[in-house]
């Protein structure tokens, strides 16, 4: 039976949520490291720097907060890349998403749709390019790799 006490209480633990998703969004958003140099939050950079893995989405020639939109379906769609890495070099594009979720598994299919439209939207714009993408699940900082759909 659902109660107004039960409401009240997933109300405030979905604004929590928000919260702790928009802070850590901007303190990531800050974040530079190239090479000795670096920006941003300490503990979070040392944190980064503790996953190799991570660091490309953080150096110098990564973009923040990038804005992109298009049509897909029929729909028009606006969004805003977290990191967003483009190797003209050797044709890639790497896409991370931030999520801040305890559960991971409570809106996962929304987000791999989330990321699949980001590759999709930048398909148009870079034809020849692969796209990889990826989650940084700031609750335990772990990085994972999502499956881009081939469309």
């Amino acid at each position: 039976m659902t109660t107004l006490i039960n409401i009240l209480d997933e109300q405030e633990q979905m604004r929590h949520a928000t919260d702790t998703g928009v802070k850590m969004h901007a303190y990531l958003q800050r974040i530079t490291i190239d090479g000795d140099c670096t920006t941003g939050n300490p503990d979070l950079v040392a944190r980064i720097k503790a996953h190799p893995e991570m660091l490309p989405f953080f150096g110098a020639t990564a973009r923040t907060e990038v804005p992109i939109a298009g049509t897909i379906n029929g729909q028009f769609i606006s969004r805003r890349i977290d990191r967003l890495c483009i190797d003209d070099n050797a044709k890639t594009i790497a896409i991370i998403d931030y999520k801040t979720d305890v559960n991971p598994d409570r809106f996962y299919e929304q987000y791999l749709d989330q990321i699949n439209e980001y590759a999709v939207m930048l398909r148009h714009i870079y034809p020849d390019y692969t796209i990889s993408g990826y989650i940084l699940w700031t609750h335990d900082f772990r990085l994972e790799q999502i499956q881009i759909n081939q469309i």
